[in-house]
C-alpha cells in the first residue's frame, strides 16, 4: 500500500459519514415533526365529523361516521396509520374534496413552486445586491439600513394589500387575483405575490450581508490588497464577498426556505389555488389527510433546504470539516 493513501482514505470516509449523519438527522426531524403536526392537529378544537355531519347529526350518525374514520383509535394508532401509508406512497383521501390528496396536491404544487421559484429569485438578487452595496458604500448605509428596516417590520398580508391597492387597482398593470396559464401570463400574475412573499426574506438578507460585508471590508487584509494596487472589483470578489459568503448564504437558506409556509398568507390574499390556500382551508374544515400532507411537503422542503446549506458550508469553509 502506497504511504500516502491513508489520509485521503480517512477523508473520504469522514465525508460520507458525515454525508449519512445529515440525511439521519434529516430523516428524524421530519418524522417528528411530522407527529408534532399530527397530534397539533388531532388537539385542536372541532373535529371534521362535525365538518362534515353539521351540528343537527344525531350521536348514532356521528358515532358510526367517527368509528368509519378511525378517529376512536388511539392518536398513536392513528399516526401509525397515517405514517405507513405515506411510507407506501399514500397519502389519504381528502375528507372535504372527497378525491385522493396526491391527485388533490399535484396542480397546486406547480403553482406553488412557480411562486416559490421567482419569489426566491426576487429575495435573493435584490437582498444580497442590496446588501453589497450598502457593505462597501458607507455613505449609501443609512439609506439601505433605513429601506430594510421598513420592508423587515411590513408583513407579507400588509405588503400584498399595498401591492394590490397601488399596482393592480390604481394602476391596473398587475391582475389582482389568479395565477395565469402559461409562462408569460403565470409570470404577470404572479409578480405582484411573488414581491409581497419575497419583501421580508429580501430586507432580512439585505440587512445580513450589509454587515457581513461591512465587517470584512474594513479587516486589515482588504485594506493592504488595495494598498498594493489590486483592482477594487478583485478585492471584492475575492476578499469581501467571498470571506463574508458563509454566513450569508446560511441566512439566503433560512429565508427561501421560509418562502414556502409563508404562500399560505400570499396565496390566500391573491386568490391563488396553490398549496398555501389549500392548507388554510383544509385547517378550517379539519381536513386531517391534507393538512398533513402539505405540513410534510413543507417541513420536506425546509430540512433539505437547511441539509444542504449545512454541507454547503462544510465546503466553504476547511475548518468546518476539520472539526468534524
Amino acid at each position: 500500500m502506497a504511504k500516502g493513501s491513508g489520509p485521503p482514505r480517512r477523508a473520504g470516509r469522514t465525508t460520507v459519514t458525515t454525508l449519512l449523519s445529515k440525511v439521519a438527522g434529516a430523516c428524524v426531524t421530519l418524522l417528528v415533526s411530522s407527529f408534532v403536526v399530527y397530534a397539533a392537529l388531532a388537539s385542536a378544537p372541532g373535529d371534521p365529523v362535525s365538518q362534515l355531519l353539521g351540528q343537527r347529526a344525531t350521536a348514532e350518525q356521528r358515532a358510526a361516521l367517527t368509528a368509519q374514520l378511525g378517529l376512536d383509535d388511539p392518536l398513536l394508532v392513528r399516526y401509525w396509520h397515517w405514517l405507513t401509508g405515506v411510507l407506501h406512497g399514500d397519502l389519504g383521501t381528502s375528507l372535504t374534496y372527497r378525491q385522493e390528496v396526491s391527485a388533490l396536491l399535484g396542480p397546486r404544487i406547480v403553482t406553488t413552486l412557480a411562486l416559490v421559484a421567482l419569489s426566491a429569485l426576487i429575495t435573493l438578487v435584490i437582498g444580497i445586491g442590496l446588501g453589497v452595496f450598502g457593505g462597501v458604500n458607507l455613505r449609501w448605509r443609512p439609506v439601505v439600513n433605513a429601506l430594510t428596516g421598513l420592508g423587515v417590520a411590513i408583513p407579507g398580508f400588509v405588503a400584498a394589500a399595498l401591492l394590490i391597492g397601488m399596482f393592480a387597482v390604481r394602476l391596473g398593470w398587475f391582475p389582482t387575483y389568479g395565477a395565469g396559464t402559461g409562462l408569460a401570463d403565470r409570470l404577470w400574475h404572479l409578480t405582484l405575490p411573488a414581491l409581497a412573499l419575497s419583501m421580508s426574506g429580501a430586507a432580512y438578507i439585505a440587512q445580513m450581508t450589509t454587515a457581513a460585508v461591512g465587517e470584512e471590508a474594513g479587516r486589515e487584509h482588504v485594506s493592504t490588497a488595495v494598498g498594493r494596487g489590486l483592482p477594487w472589483s478583485i478585492v471584492l470578489r475575492r476578499h469581501v464577498v467571498r470571506n463574508a459568503a458563509i454566513p450569508v448564504l446560511t441566512v439566503s437558506g433560512l429565508m427561501c426556505a421560509s418562502l414556502v409556509a409563508g404562500t399560505a398568507v400570499v396565496e390566500s390574499a391573491f386568490a391563488i389555488d396553490g398549496l398555501g390556500s389549500l392548507l388554510i382551508k383544509s385547517v378550517i374544515s379539519k381536513d386531517y389527510a391534507v393538512v398533513n400532507a402539505v405540513s410534510l411537503i413543507i417541513v420536506t422542503v425546509f430540512v433539505v433546504v437547511m441539509t444542504v446549506i449545512d454541507l454547503a458550508q462544510t465546503t466553504l469553509d476547511p475548518r468546518l470539516r476539520e472539526r468534524r
